[in-house]
């Protein structure tokens, strides 16, 4: 029986056209989120994409599934997805975007960028004094994946000695001058000139940067949080900043999404909140790079290959 292809991604017409020649043989089905019939998702042997869980569980003849984003949470819930499919993410795709947000976070956040923002608003001609810069600075990246690697590799090439963490450690990350085991973080945050959150939400990383760890940062420290909100205590960030620590904070992602109206968050004047945009389809490249991995997998899966990305 051939392949039944559901293809969920931002495709061209020519992108379309190398999927069919990549597969020849098997059915191919363009839908989108609005579009997308529960027909379609009974007959998928493949979807990649991004549907949502909720319409994924009537998948009874999927044998893999290949998700459009990095982040893989939200269809790891019981019964989501079927026992023996295969799962894999587009970890990667968005290194590029999400790395150039954070480093945008963290030079608008050494030069007052915000203050100055605020000034302009005001009509106000103010100088702010001292400044920050990265060059000589300790970077600590919690969370030495993909983006973290290249934020880190941007960071270095300023002249930053970037020190990454994470869950297991195998050898040197390029990008990286150091890097340790995720164990080692209370002890790393007392010398960090700038922190940054680039983990995935898990029960092991929920309210990982607490009111305690925060303490450990330096009074003058930058804290940045782009990975998932979950990871971050948003009410201690706010008291440890009212009460005058850190030089400033950025936010891309919170909890809960939307950020409340009435969080105390959106008034402290040191701290940048963007709607979790850093990655997503914003820019062509990501785009690209995700219909290319999706083709990558797809002739692995039909050469009977290892898959990239697998989650399970």
């Amino acid at each position: 029986m051939s392949e039944y292809i559901l293809n969920l991604l931002p495709v061209t017409e020519a992108e379309k056209a190398e999927f069919e020649a990549i597969a020849p043989d098997a059915v191919h089905v363009y839908a989108g989120r609005r579009t997308l019939t529960s027909e379609q998702i009974a007959q998928a042997t493949v979807i990649l994409g991004w549907p949502r869980p909720r319409d994924i569980k009537g998948a009874a003849r999927l044998k893999w599934f290949q998700t459009m984003w990095a982040g893989t949470d939200e269809y790891e819930g019981e019964g989501i997805l079927l026992s023996g499919v295969i799962f894999t993410s587009s970890s990667g795709s968005n290194r590029q975007s999400v790395a150039e947000h954070i480093l945008s976070f963290t030079l608008a956040l050494c030069r007052r960028l915000p203050t100055y923002r605020d000034a302009q608003r005001d009509h106000r001609w103010e100088d702010h004094g001292a400044m920050k810069t990265i060059f000589g600075a300790n970077v600590l990246v919690v969370g030495a994946g993909n983006i973290g690697a290249t934020y880190a590799a941007m960071c270095r090439g300023l002249g930053a000695h970037t020190i990454g963490l994470k869950r297991t450690v195998n050898g040197p990350i390029a990008g990286f001058d150091e890097v340790f085991s995720i164990d080692h973080l209370d002890d790393l945050l007392p010398q960090a000139d700038v922190v940054v959150l680039v983990l995935p939400h898990s029960a092991q990383t929920v309210g990982l940067m607490d009111e305690g760890r925060l303490s450990l940062m330096k009074e003058d420290a930058i804290l940045i949080s782009s990975g998932r909100g979950s990871v971050l205590d948003q009410e201690a960030l706010a008291r440890t900043m009212k009460g005058g620590r850190l030089w400033g904070a950025a936010l891309d992602v919170t909890e809960p999404e939307p950020l409340p109206t009435d969080s105390p968050l959106w008034d402290i004047p040191n701290l940048i909140i963007t709607p979790h945009v850093a990655g997503g389809m914003r820019l062509e490249l990501t785009r690209r790079v995700c219909i290319q991995m999706a083709q990558d997998n797809l002739r692995r899966y039909l050469a009977g290959e290892p898959l990239k990305n697998r989650v399970r």
